[in-house]
């Protein structure tokens, strides 16, 4: 890793493998319960800086199947307790998953692309291969192998369409 990207994790009190892990450990492990607490006590810490500092809260509840991408890094992102985000996701700055009424939130299946400030909201799936245009706001479920957009959010494209 690059000096600079060493100070900017240091600076912004986040470094994706450290808060991953240690969110592993405590989610999902039976380590000793000293260790849990110590990691849950580091993880919190983080979280409260950045929430104060870039309007971020990955909730605890939240399940990821693996690390997500987040090139922006924790700039904006809100991820409801509900919500349940597949493997290799890359998600961009300003986005928000959130629950409805019923605390019913977004399941996002695999290698889907969210886009900057992209909102998506209530009981819906979001399936295999899907990428989700900046700004759009998600309120129905999108089937695999599609680019959706706009507000709120259509099919734009189907991947393997003739049109291709």
């Amino acid at each position: 890793m690059k000096l600079e990207q060493r100070i900017q994790y240091h600076v912004q009190h986040y470094h994706p493998y450290k808060y991953w892990r240690m969110r592993e450990i405590v989610i999902n492990s039976n380590k000793p319960r000293l260790l849990k607490l110590y990691y849950l006590y580091k993880i919190k810490k983080m979280d409260a800086f950045n929430n104060a500092s870039m309007g971020t809260n990955l909730n605890r509840g939240a399940a990821f199947e693996s690390i997500p991408k987040l090139p922006h890094g924790l700039n904006g992102i809100i991820v409801s307790y509900y919500a349940h985000i597949g493997k290799n996701c890359t998600i961009r700055q300003q986005v928000t998953i959130a629950q409805n009424d019923q605390n019913k939130a977004p399941y996002i299946k695999d290698n889907v692309v969210i886009g900057a400030g992209a909102k998506l909201i209530g009981d819906i799936v979001i399936g295999n291969n899907v990428v989700i245009g900046a700004n759009a706001v998600v309120v129905k479920d999108v089937p695999d192998n599609c680019v959706v957009g706009g507000v709120p959010a259509k099919i734009i494209k189907r991947v393997g369409d003739e049109n291709d």
